[in-house]
């Protein structure tokens, strides 16, 4: 199967999981009604009553607040992914603050909230806002990060301009429109939801539809222009989209934290994967999960603010990313970190007890803790501990009296691994760095850790298997290796280090 063709598959199967949910939303959207009742409105009840209400979704409130949170969880998650990806998470916070003059002038086309006048008038400010931005950017020395900081601010302060004008009229104070600023989940309707719905289903569709537009646009547009993709039509579109999610999430979360709702997520999911369609799904999840806790939350208290909770839930899913995240968590890379150096302590200890029965031409089968103290200048209580990592992980065994190790065939054939990745290495410095012998001692003490077996049989092959390093010291082969254990008085110590 072909890489584009496993790309499609893979594609295929992220939108039918989305669509799965967005159906599962539907259905709890359809779920019949019983009374009325603000999200957060709270009558002398327990935490435990108020949770056990919630979870019955019995108030119109509460469905409303949670499907319209968990909608703009979707749009935002997978917008966002994008913004991540192309180092543009600035642009979220612009467009979030620029359509708050389209939020006011929406509300004065007739004087209430109706959802679609407040969302075209808000999208077409937002869509201004990011052509303000192009402009400044293509016509002047400024940098982008200039010109989003300039329209946030000259766009959000006409905003406030003209929300405080609004609640000046006479029936401004019962306009709610100020809610628009830090966002009010309670106030979310029928209305709003199903427009939440369309915009999010919008989303999905255009994402994966034009997915490979968008993927290769967004880690290399100048190879996707010369490979003839729109670049640019597919860069508008997302701000397009990125408009409508924007204006979708200000009733829930507000113009001040609806940028936190577009990165967030998609950084979480960022730090957990590496490919493109799973940062999708996983953005979109998580956005999901942050909407729902969040008016979870806010249910629980009297007047509790949705939005906040949301942006702190997405936060905490962020903080579980950043510290135990598989592969870029901090915990994952301390444990491997020190998985690491333990490794490299048990395998320099190794090469120590190779050179201590190479120095009395391997008479003997084991060496003394204190001649392995002696030669690796330490402590024979700190060479007593590394004797006993080398048995806990089975390449040494201990004397009875616990002051002689010695190799097993395993630690053995460690031993003379890491010896010849050594010793190769010196000498294919001198060789062809032109170093001096005295002077890549220390580059082979870093690099013999980790050369792989396929890098050390090209060095061999580069060096006409030599047999001595520039010191003149015999480069265990695999024959040596193969041996399972050192070589005895009786053995031929001739051919030691001979290639087989």
């Amino acid at each position: 199967m072909s890489r584009s063709a496993n790309i499609s598959s893979r594609t295929n199967r992220t939108i039918i999981r989305l669509l799965y949910l967005l159906s599962s939303i539907f259905y709890l959207l359809c779920a019949h009604s019983a009374h009325a009742a603000r999200i957060g409105d709270i009558s002398e009840t327990t935490l435990w009553d108020q949770a056990l209400r919630f979870f019955t979704f019995q108030d119109p409130s509460v469905r409303y607040a949670l499907l319209g949170s968990m909608l703009l969880g979707i749009s935002c998650g997978l917008l966002g992914s994008f913004l991540v990806v192309r180092k543009m998470a600035l642009v979220g916070d612009a467009l979030s603050h620029a359509v708050l003059p389209g939020v006011a002038l929406g509300f004065l086309w007739n004087m209430s909230k109706d959802p679609v006048a407040i969302f075209i008038g808000a999208t077409l400010a937002g869509l201004l806002g990011a052509g303000a931005v192009h402009l400044i950017k293509q016509t002047t020395r400024l940098k982008e990060d200039t010109a989003l900081g300039l329209v946030l601010a000259s766009f959000f302060a006409v905003g406030i301009c003209m929300v405080t004008m609004i609640q000046r009229l006479p029936t401004g104070n019962k306009s709610g429109i100020d809610k628009f600023l830090f966002g009010q989940a309670a106030a979310i309707g029928a209305s709003d939801v199903k427009l939440m719905a369309i915009v999010t289903g919008l989303a999905v569709v255009v994402i994966f539809a034009f997915y490979k537009e968008f993927l290769v646009t967004s880690f290399d547009a100048a190879f996707a222009r010369a490979a003839g993709f729109p670049a640019q039509l597919i860069h508008y579109t997302l701000m397009l989209l990125l408009a409508f999610a924007v204006v979708i999430a200000l009733q829930a979360v507000g113009v001040v934290l609806v940028s936190a709702m577009l990165i967030t997520p998609a950084a979480a999911a960022y730090l957990l994967t590496d490919r493109m369609h799973r940062m999708l799904l996983l953005a979109s999840l998580f956005g999901m999960f942050a909407g729902a806790l969040g008016a979870f939350l806010s249910f629980l208290g009297n007047n509790l603010p949705t939005g906040p909770f949301m942006v702190l839930a997405a936060t905490a899913v962020f903080g579980m990313a950043f510290f135990f995240g598989p592969r870029h968590g901090i915990v994952a890379r301390w444990w491997r970190q020190r998985s690491r150096s333990a490794r490299t302590q048990r395998e320099n200890t190794l090469k120590s007890i190779y050179q201590v029965l190479e120095g009395r031409e391997f008479q003997g089968e084991g060496a003394s803790l204190r001649e392995l103290a002696e030669r690796r200048r330490e402590t024979l209580e700190e060479v007593a501990q590394q004797a006993a990592a080398l048995r806990a992980h089975g390449l040494a065994t201990l004397h009875d009296d616990g002051n002689h190790v010695f190799l097993t065939p395993e630690g053995w054939q460690r031993a003379c691994a890491i010896v010849r990745n050594h010793r190769l290495w010196e000498l294919y410095l001198t060789h062809e760095a032109r170093l001096a012998a005295d002077h890549v001692h220390e580059d082979a003490e870093k690099i013999e850790h980790v050369l792989g077996e396929e890098t050390v049989r090209e060095l061999e092959r580069r060096l006409a298997f030599a047999k001595t390093d520039p010191h003149g010291r015999a480069i265990p082969g695999l024959a040596d290796a193969q041996r399972g254990t050192a070589p005895g008085p009786r053995d031929d110590l001739v051919g030691f280090g001979k290639r087989p």
